[in-house]
């Protein structure tokens, strides 16, 4: 397909080119810092369920991640050892361990996209509410169309 398909395929396309941006950084990311493109994904993971106020165990991120539990767990030990991960107990069930992203680790996030995505943040609050909530729609929808499994 061609821009020339209207301009919902060329919004599509830039979609795309984002996505595909996003996923350079994140790897170059990933090896600056000694990492898999996988433990990049974890961590979004991480930061995505601690903005949301919800716990993540090992079972939860495996499952998030699409990882069995052998290679959960060898992710898991690697990002700790990197200093990006802690572990803790469940103060409500001690046999729970529960996963964070370390203070450093999202130091080091901030360092690495931090301007960038002040950048995109301060294009947003250009937008009156109305615009603002158009692209927020069209973003949650594309996601979903994405994420849903033939």
């Amino acid at each position: 397909m061609t821009d020339e398909d209207g301009p919902e395929m060329a919004t599509i396309h830039l979609l795309r080119r984002v996505s595909i941006e996003f996923s350079l950084r994140q790897a170059e990311f990933a090896t600056r810092n000694g990492m898999h493109p996988t433990d990049v994904r974890a961590l979004i993971c991480l930061l995505d369920a601690a903005r949301s106020g919800t716990p993540v165990t090992a079972g939860r991120l495996g499952a998030q991640l699409g990882l069995n539990s052998a290679g959960t767990t060898a992710l898991i030990d690697r990002l700790e050892r990197l200093g990006h991960l802690t572990r803790t107990r469940d103060a409500r069930d001690r046999r729970r361990v529960l996963l964070a992203v370390d203070a450093r680790a999202v130091e080091r996030g901030q360092e690495f996209f931090g301007a960038p995505l002040a950048r995109m943040a301060d294009l947003l609050r250009t937008f009156d509410d109305r615009e603002a909530a158009a692209v927020r729609r069209f973003l949650q929808e594309a996601h979903t169309a994405l994420a849903e499994r033939p």
